[in-house]
């Protein structure tokens, strides 16, 4: 496909800004600068316009307008993406569409377990709302204070329960898109079963704001946990944490709702960098897993079965020690332990973060043969690893040997991305599991993905955006 996107002449610039309105633009470029630069600083771009829309149908008519004249759009929203996906270019030819502004919840069905919310509105509103008619919205990652529901839609989010619930696809029903013409597809249905073709939801998921600009959704509900029980176990090594999930979920089923595995290294991070965190065990240990499980019986029901479970993994070698939260606010701090791991490692040096799955059976190897590799490259390399073992999402973040120099370390990246990718993908894994391509992942993902699904994925681009206006240079080289 040819690039066709244009600069923004001045004039249609004035016509998006009549769109919003004075109060739905920035074009100042202290204002903008927010806007353009990503959550870790690394993606710092410039935009032409900043447009913040209040409807779908100002969305509709700023798309239109793009359409015509072939300007790009970067779909935003709250900006907490890792990959380069939500900010502009360094040209300064495209415009921003934030969402911040769309924020209405729309319907809540209690009898449909649903909740209808627009694309900008914050994670935790909607993890709110299904409280307040007591049931859980159970997506729940570190940013869910900022992050908003459409980028959550468009990087198909993980999180922490996705053991239990699934990923952001497996919790929505039904969307409402801005489609590249600026049509709107109202497939705003709140239902489980509908056998009428395809599941044209799923293509925008996940897809960066690449195909169109999510501005509502139909999320699922579930009851609302009535106990909930946290531990925290030392193991003796990732292969042990692999057979105790599989213990835990034989003997407590579906209950467990999150298994999250650090190395010790993180735990140190914690402790030395962090204020407010203990260790929880009398004696360090090399590997940690993180458990919760969740129910609908009285409270406390669950603290027995799950300590006898842990016991049991004991006898058995799976376990060297364990604790159960005693109280709730124990098992936050236990949980805090795990949550801050992105600020506990910045002091320490420089690190280069991986978000790769693999089947949960090849967790360990993948750690172990990761782990030689580097060291055999890089002698006194730090590996830092964490992550959402029980789907086979590791975070994996080597920080550079003590005795190197940060931008030394840092421009060892691309090599380091070789051998950590070559090692998930040869496992039958992958170099994404929660963060998405962006612009990060580009040249890599057209290394690992097949010929054959590159190909699907451009067809589908050009039949859904034929100018190549949404997003381009995100996820997909068309």
């Amino acid at each position: 496909m040819t690039q066709t996107v244009a600069e923004a002449p001045t004039d249609v610039l004035d016509r998006l800004k009549a769109v919003v309105g004075p109060s739905g633009y920035l074009d100042d470029p202290e204002e903008m600068a927010p806007y353009c630069i990503g959550w870790r600083d690394r993606w710092n771009g410039r935009a032409a316009l900043v447009l913040r829309p209040a409807s779908t149908a100002e969305v509709a008519e700023i798309v239109r307008i793009c359409a015509e004249h072939r300007v790009a759009i970067v779909p935003q929203g709250g900006n907490t993406g890792l990959t380069g996906a939500g900010q502009p270019h360094e040209h300064g030819e495209e415009v921003i569409v934030s969402m911040g502004r769309m924020k209405r919840i729309r319907e809540v069905d209690p009898l449909n377990d649903t909740l209808t919310v627009e694309a900008g509105v914050v994670l935790a509103e909607a993890q709110r709302a299904a409280d307040g008619i007591d049931r859980l919205f159970p997506l729940s990652l570190a940013a869910e204070g900022s992050c908003q529901i459409g980028g959550n839609l468009g990087t198909n989010a993980g999180g922490t329960q996705v053991l239990r619930y699934g990923n952001t696809r497996s919790l929505v029903l039904g969307l409402e898109v801005v489609l590249p013409d600026g049509r709107v597809w109202n497939g705003l249905r709140g239902l489980r079963k509908d056998s009428t073709g395809y599941d044209m939801k799923q293509l925008f998921i996940g897809s960066e704001g690449t195909l169109g600009i999510i501005t509502a959704a139909v999320l699922r509900l579930f009851p609302k946990p009535t106990d909930a029980q946290t531990a925290m176990a030392a193991v003796p090594d990732p292969e042990a944490s692999v057979r105790l999930l599989a213990h835990l979920r034989k003997e407590l089923g579906e209950a467990v709702t999150a298994f999250e595995l650090m190395g010790r290294i993180c735990l140190d991070h914690a402790f030395a960098y962090l204020e407010g965190h203990e260790d929880p065990f009398d004696a360090p240990h090399d590997w940690y897993v993180l458990t919760e499980v969740t129910g609908q019986g009285a409270p406390g029901t669950l603290h027995d079965p799950l300590a006898e479970a842990l016991a049991a993994a004991f006898e058995d070698g799976l376990v060297r020690d364990a604790v159960v939260a005693a109280s709730g606010d124990q098992a936050h701090k236990l949980w805090s332990i795990r949550e801050e791991q992105a600020d506990a490692q910045k002091p320490a040096g420089a690190s280069i973060k991986h978000d790769v799955s693999v089947p949960v059976s090849r967790v360990a190897a993948f750690l172990a043969k990761a782990d030689a590799a580097l060291e055999a490259a890089y002698p006194g390399i730090r590996p830092v690893s964490f992550g959402h073992v029980g789907d086979g999402n590791m975070h994996y973040n080597p920080l550079r040997p003590e005795d190197w120099d940060d931008a030394v370390f840092a421009a060892e990246r691309e090599k380091v991305n070789r051998i950590v990718h070559d090692i998930a993908v040869d496992l039958g894994g992958s170099i994404s599991a929660e963060h998405g391509i962006g612009r990060l992942r580009l040249d890599e993902a057209e290394i690992y993905k097949p010929a054959e699904e590159l190909d699907m994925m451009r067809a589908i681009k050009r039949a859904l955006d034929p100018h190549n206006i949404m997003n381009p240079g995100k996820m997909i080289r068309v």
